[in-house]
């Protein structure tokens, strides 16, 4: 129905909303986070040239010289990492490096190498000579250019969760009101259908030659088989060894009866032998009745639909392709949403309802293989535990 549709695409809105929501928080605290290490850095650099301008002086100190102020400002630094080099970039002095214990030269030379392209070196102006200070950033800047990505990660850690942790939750919640939904049905279906069904006996005892009654008779106890489709779900299947040709040929009779004579329903099997399987038939029976059901719906009554039964390894493959108006591929997956309908008419928990069936309660796969607009759909529906008699 409309309104069933219009809650799915607000559903889907919101979905959009909470993952944009989520990008404009990482991006907001991303580019704070940018501006707040550019102001960090600008205060480190402020920081090494004045130990560099203390330490210029305390190199060209003399007696009359108070280094005490100068000393203080030195050894206070002990965040940044530094190294003093000559013009032929041999290491001098270094404070804050954590030097290995082995080859001491290479590390430093290639340390030099690496400050170098990082950022200019200040100059170090002595009486005779100029040395040349690097500088890297400190462990607590470089944490602080690495956090908005751990934060980004933090936050789509925490999205997805919670993604998954609503779907999760909302899966439940449908899957309680379709279960509870599907037995009261049954329950309430179940007094009239008794009564019908009695009623029907009486017709027949009193009416023993009106045949009108047997088609009757058969529609009720078609009643009564939907309504215990609608009781076993949400209850563990009673699967038992069947015939797929006969489950098959049997959902495929019923159909054919109850539909246009302008709509040919076939089926293929790959073997003259019986494929045998552990089925619950009144739950598989819906399943290929609600695929054809659709099918005759995009043909608009008009068309074929070809049933093809085949095994690969240990699974049973079941293609059932119509000729009917086609499906989006974009719309492969979402048709399998509870509330998902094409039409005016009808509440889309049809394949909802088979997926649950077929892969919940059989263990097995349904999917659209095919589809092409105006031209067909196929539906593969791939079973497990085959057994042949």
């Amino acid at each position: 129905m409309p309104h069933i549709n219009k809650l799915y695409e607000i559903s889907q809105r919101l979905k959009l909303v909470f993952i944009v929501v989520g990008v404009c928080i990482v991006v907001v605290s991303t580019l704070f986070t940018n501006q707040l290490a550019k102001s960090l850095a600008a205060e480190e650099q402020k920081k090494v040239v004045l130990w560099a301008e203390a330490t210029r002086q305390l190199l060209n100190a003399d007696e009359k010289t108070d280094i005490n102020f100068i000393s203080t400002i030195i050894e206070n630094s002990t965040s940044i990492p530094m190294i003093i080099a000559d013009a032929n970039d041999n290491m001098l002095f270094s404070r804050n490096m954590v030097e290995p214990k082995t080859h001491v030269y290479e590390f430093y030379l290639n340390e030099i190498m690496r400050l170098k392209a990082l950022r200019p070196a200040i100059e170090l102006k002595l009486d005779d000579t100029t040395q040349y200070l690097y500088y890297d950033d400190s462990l607590f800047l470089k944490q602080l250019y690495y956090f908005p990505y751990v934060q980004f990660a933090v936050i789509v850690i925490f999205l997805l969760v919670a993604f998954f942790a609503f779907s999760g939750t909302k899966k439940a919640e449908q899957n309680q009101v379709w279960v509870g939904l599907s037995k009261e049905t049954a329950h309430q279906l179940g007094t009239p259908i008794s009564s019908l069904l009695a009623w029907v006996d009486l017709l027949k005892m009193r009416h023993k030659e009106d045949n009108l009654i047997g088609e009757m008779e058969k529609d009720v106890n078609r009643l009564r088989i939907i309504a215990e489709r609608f009781s076993k779900i949400g209850s563990k299947p009673d699967l038992q060894l069947v015939s797929i040709n006969e489950t098959l040929f049997s959902a495929v009779q019923y159909m054919s009866n109850r539909s246009s004579q302008k709509v040919a329903i076939t089926c293929h099997f790959a073997s003259d032998e019986h494929l045998f399987i552990k089925l619950n038939v009144p739950l598989f029976e819906w399943v290929i009745e609600n695929l054809c059901k659709n099918a005759i719906d995009a043909m608009d009554g008009i068309g074929k639909i070809d049933i093809f039964v085949d095994t690969e390894d240990d699974e049973l493959i079941i293609d059932v392709k119509d000729t009917g108006k086609g499906i989006e591929k974009r719309k492969f997956k979402v048709i399998f949403t509870p509330g998902f309908t094409t039409k005016k008419r009808g509440w889309g928990l049809g394949l909802s309802l088979a997926r649950r069936i077929i892969e919940e309660y059989h263990g097995g796969k349904i999917f659209v293989k095919q589809s092409d607009l105006n031209v067909g759909t196929v539906f593969r529906i791939v079973l497990k535990q085959i057994s042949n008699s």
